[in-house]
């Protein structure tokens, strides 16, 4: 007997370990396109998977019987089946759009559709998180048509910025749910002030030129349109770590309740990066979080977003001298122990959205962002009278010179409104929008001397100077797409914006800066778009836009004797767009026409600082292509090349003389050089392996043209051409005891190439031999990019 249930209890057990089955099948929108990304469950076992990039799931090793599965996508009505198992059949599910309002209409009024004659790209958040182990966003986007991205501590973390066309981080919009991000007086964005925000990124539109109107800092060259995570319908979370090179080593937590009660959902993320930087001592330290809870009816969403970031950064703002870099890249002059820019920011988005009717939608937005921070400096032998300090007297010295530590603070506040509402029509001929917002920005620049080598008759915390900055900024828009005929399609947009910017108080060069200046500008825009068949169209158009000058404009040249002009651009956009199921690519032209643009030229103001003049006529001629194709199921090729002229008319250079008693500058005229930081070519190409499958395996190329660091086009003065390669692996698992699993190594620079992608430059000349009796000198400054090195991450997601 025992023999016999012994037996029994054997073959039970083997009857129950191949009675395990698979189920298989597929998840696709009404319309049959395949969703990416699909929650699948099997409700009460705790087992279920996620749709692939065709939109197919499996569930392994499940025991017999008959189960319910859930089947749910964001913007979908989840749906549930029952299911019996062991079955040979490939389920299909078909998911139909949620009677829920989603949130893609917050950022819609400053987006372009696929239907808008302009060039732009998007990156989704899978594209986003196939890279993302702390490194910044601008980073991040290195394989986007056209950018250039570089970091001043040479890894990634820390410092870092991108250039798209040529145009640098202050002629380059960013809005993050259709609120602007751009420093109001710089025009500039510091990633540094938002680390591991990335992880908080829904998706990414890029816009190209002039692109469509928007809020905020002008768009002059190109936009970053951000929208954050939006909706879970599923409770998740996840935990994401990743170590590398430099010390460099990310720790983020994120969770969601998923959809409460068919209504509620919040959502939050809580991060910590810190590196010691590929540069020496250019460490960064960086802590950030972000939250969000909204109400999701059936006609109306109201979210808040509240999200900060804290980095303290060691400066590495100097770069490297040209002298030094083929004997110490890492070079750093700095060694002040505390020798560090230290800054917090804190954001507040309060989001509506929502539909009347069938035509119309409506999106508003009430934002505050308050800043604060220094940044700390050793200043060996530093003269006092920079401070408005006389010397100091010890017993019968004078010393007017000594070593001191400063920092230069900035307390600021921007708070405002943006808005958006929809109207489309029955017959859906016409899509409208009428858009815009007003914003004030009030910061407060001030200085302190919080050590001396010797005691003066000053206090810890006295203000050496002190100003004051308000500025207005409000913009209003109407665009419009109508349908001409079956095929075309016309576009316009019209946008008009004011600007009133005040000064008041002392500059850090002790000069007065009081003042006001105004402006009014109109941004015309129009265009066309022809579909030549479904996923064919050809697109046209032409944009203005015009810029004010930043802060520094005003406040190093007198705002009264010597006011820098406005400048301007106008923009002709023009491409042919397809899209199949294994190959798409796009490919456009550009010409970007500059008036009054304003650059460095060398020119000094009254106390010595350089400021920046308008120069009369400059332009951008260039050719874009980008595209991919899947060769097979495992290999996919895709990249974008850029091939551009960027010329500037006439430049006047001028150099500082020091070869005679008395000094003065020189004068020099060039005629059409190439524009600083213009690469005339930019170019990347992607391979994509996947030899079995959840691995995959990228090869990512990256290549950037000469630049030339000034508008001499001198190449003594320039940075050499380079090409880098990264080696990319993603392996997703799913274990039993969480959701997914996924581990990434990321080697980057694997042929060890050294390269810098930015510096500066500048020219003098000193007594020396020869006729004129004086030699020229030239100091160049790089920004050196590390070798090999590497990244790994592993992620679990419950």
């Amino acid at each position: 007997m025992k023999k016999s249930l012994f037996l029994l209890a054997f073959w039970l057990m083997v009857w129950a370990t191949y009675a395990q089955s698979n189920l298989r099948g597929v998840v696709k929108s009404a319309t049959g396109e395949e969703l990416v990304g699909a929650n699948v469950i099997l409700v009460g076992t705790g087992r279920g998977s996620t749709s692939d990039l065709s939109g197919n799931f499996q569930i392994r090793n499940i025991p017999s019987g008959t189960y319910t599965l859930r089947v749910s996508y964001l913007g979908y009505e989840s749906q549930v089946k029952e299911v019996s198992v062991p079955t040979d059949l490939v389920l299909e599910i078909f998911l139909t759009p949620s009677a829920l309002l989603t949130e893609e209409f917050i950022v819609y009024a400053t987006r372009a559709t696929d239907l808008t004659p302009t060039t732009f790209s998007k990156v989704s958040k899978r594209d986003i998180s196939r890279l993302n182990l702390g490194q910044d966003i601008p980073i991040l986007l290195n394989f986007t048509p056209s950018v250039v991205s570089f970091s001043d501590a040479g890894a990634g973390v820390g410092y870092t910025g991108l250039r798209i066309r040529g145009s640098d981080q202050t002629r380059i919009n960013v809005t993050v749910n259709g609120i602007p991000l751009n420093d109001a007086e710089s025009h500039g964005v510091f990633w540094v002030n938002m680390p591991d925000f990335a992880s908080s990124v829904d998706n990414i539109q890029i816009q190209r030129g002039v692109g469509t109107s928007t809020n905020g800092a002008a768009t002059f060259g190109a936009s970053l349109n951000i929208q954050t995570d939006t909706r879970q319908d599923e409770a998740y979370a996840e935990i994401d770590n990743s170590f590398g090179s430099f010390n460099t080593r990310r720790h983020m937590v994120k969770v969601g309740t998923g959809l409460i009660n068919n209504r509620w959902a919040f959502d939050g993320r809580l991060s910590r990066i810190a590196s010691d930087g590929y540069i020496d001592r250019a460490s960064s330290d960086l802590r950030s979080y972000f939250l969000s809870g909204g109400y999701y009816g059936e006609k109306h969403v109201v979210k808040l977003n509240v999200f900060a970031g804290a980095e303290v950064t060691y400066q590495a703002w100097e770069g490297v001298p040209e002298n030094l870099l083929a004997t110490n890249r890492t070079f750093n002059p700095y060694t002040y122990d505390n020798q560090v820019d230290d800054y917090k920011q804190d954001h507040y988005q309060l989001i509506y959205t929502g539909t009347f009717g069938k035509n119309w939608k409506a999106n508003a937005a009430l934002h505050y962002t308050y800043g604060r921070g220094f940044f700390e400096q050793f200043r060996p032998n530093d003269r006092l009278n920079r401070y408005g300090l006389p010397p100091v007297v010890v017993g019968e010295t004078s010393i007017s010179r000594m070593d001191i530590i400063r920092r230069r603070w900035l307390d600021n506040d921007f708070y405002g409104g943006v808005f958006s509402m929809n109207y489309i029509s029955d017959d859906g001929r016409l899509d409208a929008v009428l858009g815009g917002g007003i914003n004030r920005y009030d910061g407060d620049h001030f200085g302190e001397i919080i050590w001396m080598q010797f005691a003066g008759n000053t206090n810890i915390r006295d203000r050496y100077y002190d100003n004051v900055a308000v500025k207005d900024d409000a913009n209003i828009y109407a665009k419009a797409t109508y349908q001409l005929t079956d095929r075309l399609f016309a576009y316009g947009d019209l946008q008009g914006r004011w600007i009133d910017y005040r000064f008041d108080g002392i500059n850090n060069d002790l000069r007065d800066v009081t003042g006001q200046v105004k402006f009014a500008f109109f941004n015309p825009k129009f265009g066309f778009t022809y579909q030549v068949a479904e996923g064919k169209q050809w697109y046209a158009s032409y944009a203005v836009a015009n810029r004010e000058p930043v802060r520094r404009d005003f406040t190093d040249s007198p705002i009264i004797e010597r006011a820098p002009k406005h400048e301007n651009l106008q923009n002709i956009e023009a491409g042919f767009k397809r899209q199949s199921a294994n190959f798409s690519y796009n490919a456009n032209i550009y010409y970007m026409k500059y008036r009054d643009q304003l650059v460095l030229t060398g020119q000094l103001n009254d106390v010595g600082a350089y400021v920046r003049d308008n120069v009369d006529d400059s332009y951008r001629l260039g050719i874009e292509l980008d595209g991919a194709y899947r060769l097979t199921e495992k290999f996919t090729i895709g990249g974008n090349l850029a091939l551009s002229r960027n010329k500037i008319a006439e430049f006047l250079e001028y150099l500082d003389d020091y070869s005679t008693a008395e000094f003065r500058q020189e004068v020099i005229v060039h005629q059409n050089t190439d524009i600083a930081f213009s690469p005339n070519v930019v170019g990347a190409a992607i391979l994509d392996y996947k030899p079995v499958k959840n691995l995959e395996i990228s090869l990512l190329n990256k290549y950037v043209g000469r630049q030339f660091l000034d508008n001499t086009q001198n190449e003594a003065r320039s940075l050499n051409a380079f090409w880098t390669s990264d080696l990319r692996f993603n392996y997703a698992l799913r274990p039993r005891f969480v959701k997914n699993m996924e581990v990434t190594v990321l080697v980057n620079n694997i042929f060890n190439r050294l390269y810098e992608p930015n510096g500066y430059t500048f020219s003098y000349f000193l007594p020396g031999e020869g006729v004129s009796g004086r030699e020229l000198v030239t100091e160049n400054f790089f920004y050196p990019q590390a070798g090999t090195n590497f990244l790994a991450g592993i992620k679990f997601l419950f």
